[in-house]
């Protein structure tokens, strides 16, 4: 008697060729949709680079114009000889904006700014620009006193420097003898660092040695005290606004290089698994003739 065989149909097992060819299609279709996004912000960051551009020469004429009031603000308060009291508390004015997306400017600042404040705990803080208010107000919430913000969008004019001076100096219960005004000094259109203004009050450079020799009535004492604030306070404000800018353009030219850099390797390993997918379907049609 012939033995009886059973035969079982088992499913056809795909070909490991076809498996790597989908999953070759899948990567590829990954690496296509990334090469795209990179490719978008290059050109984003390419654009905001040539606005950055057009705002620093713009911000560099009006900070020339500033630097020259604030030297001659700054000259006349040498000559007179004022000397900073021993004992005087000390005013920090952080000088910031609001804009980011330009580099470490604003933690340079933050950071000296919470040095001084690490060596005079006591001293109360005026902060201009939302990006310096969110690193300080961490350490040291309670020793801010006003801020200021919708800064840095335009060149910063006189006006507002008039009106945040004004604000500050009509407080009756803020008292301090002298303000220091921290901001970034604009060096080039790819350096900046980090300066102070010294700010003396009417009262004390009345009483230096050399203010006799200047006369002046005394209805004219508190608008020149107003001034001399609100001046200072231009000057920092324009030159951050510069430095700003130029980190800015520094900033989206180097994201613009990163992003072009890896838009050539995506394309090169997109190339690359492309043709492999390539090879690997003429090898499969090359088997399947030759078993013909």
């Amino acid at each position: 008697m012939l033995a009886r065989t059973t035969l079982v149909a088992r499913p056809a097992t795909p070909a490991f060729s076809t498996l790597g060819q989908t999953r070759n299609m899948a990567t590829l279709r990954e690496i296509q949709a990334r090469l795209k996004s990179v490719t978008n912000i290059s050109k984003i960051t390419a654009s905001m680079k040539m606005i950055a551009s057009t705002k620093t020469t713009r911000a560099q004429r009006s900070m020339k114009v500033a630097r020259i009031y604030g030297k001659v603000s700054n000259n006349f308060v040498e000559q007179v000889g004022v000397k900073k009291e021993g004992n005087a508390k000390e005013l920090l004015v952080t000088v910031s904006s609001d804009k980011g997306l330009c580099g470490g400017i604003h933690s340079s600042l933050s950071r000296k700014s919470r040095k001084f404040l690490a060596e005079n705990p006591e001293a109360p803080v005026v902060i201009l620009g939302d990006k310096a208010k969110a690193q300080l107000q961490r350490s040291y919430p309670k020793n801010i006193r006003y801020s200021f913000n919708q800064l840095g969008a335009s060149v910063p004019t006189f006006d507002e420097a008039s009106i945040i001076s004004s604000t500050v100096l009509n407080d009756k219960e803020l008292e301090f003898g002298n303000a220091k005004l921290m901001y970034n000094k604009f060096v080039s259109a790819i350096a900046f660092e980090t300066d102070t203004i010294e700010y003396y009050p009417i009262s004390q450079i009345i009483e230096a040695p050399n203010f006799k020799s200047y006369e002046f009535q005394e209805d004219v004492l508190q608008n020149l005290n107003e001034f001399l604030f609100a001046n200072n306070l231009h000057w920092a404000l324009v030159e951050g606004h510069a430095s700003e800018m130029g980190a800015k353009r520094t900033a989206m030219e180097n994201a613009t290089k990163n992003a072009n850099d890896m838009i050539n390797r995506l394309s090169l390993q997109y190339n690359r698994g492309r043709q492999a997918v390539i090879t690997n379907e003429l090898i499969d049609i090359i088997t399947g003739a030759s078993a013909l």
